[in-house]
């Protein structure tokens, strides 16, 4: 329960345990495969948030439960959120979705194969490579935005002023 010291709520869950907050972002090294960063459910939906500190991995793993979606559009969004994520951080994704859309996907964000919502099977394809060096995005982040942002109130403000005299 968030913030429950704040509001003095109890464990609202059945059971012995409670959920407390992991380690974070990590990059894993497992035997026989590049190094990965391990994205569990709506985690791959945070733009700069998805790679740790220390070793960049090679390809993000998002395991996913889309099934309470339903037919809707939302593992379409989650989807595409995700290949987003393959985009700023110049490495392949590999989404693993018990009620589909599973896929494997590029670095520039294709889609290489996948299999489509509440289809059964399985999804066999070859990983693709990450970028050699990380794009923009993944050095600068969330800052590019920023000066874009300031950059138009700048160029917006000195325009109305023209007009004003």
């Amino acid at each position: 329960m968030p913030l429950k010291w704040l509001f003095g709520l109890g464990k609202i869950t059945a059971g012995r345990i409670d959920f407390s907050p992991g380690p974070g972002l990590r990059t894993l090294s497992l035997p026989g495969l590049p190094p990965v960063s391990p994205l569990i459910c709506y985690e791959v939906i945070f733009p700069g948030q998805v790679i740790g500190p220390g070793p960049r991995p090679q390809w993000l793993l998002n395991l996913t439960n889309d099934a309470w979606f339903g037919t809707s559009t939302g593992p379409y969004q989650h989807l595409a959120s995700a290949r987003l994520r393959a985009v700023e951080e110049g490495v392949p994704l590999v989404r693993v979705a018990n009620s589909g859309i599973s896929a494997v996907i590029d670095s520039y964000g294709r889609v290489v194969r996948h299999l489509p919502l509440n289809q059964t099977g399985v999804v066999d394809a070859a990983l693709p490579q990450a970028l050699k060096s990380p794009p923009a995005f993944a050095r600068i982040g969330n800052w590019m935005v920023f000066v874009l942002v300031l950059i138009t109130v700048f160029l917006a403000e000195t325009r109305s002023r023209r007009f004003a005299s």
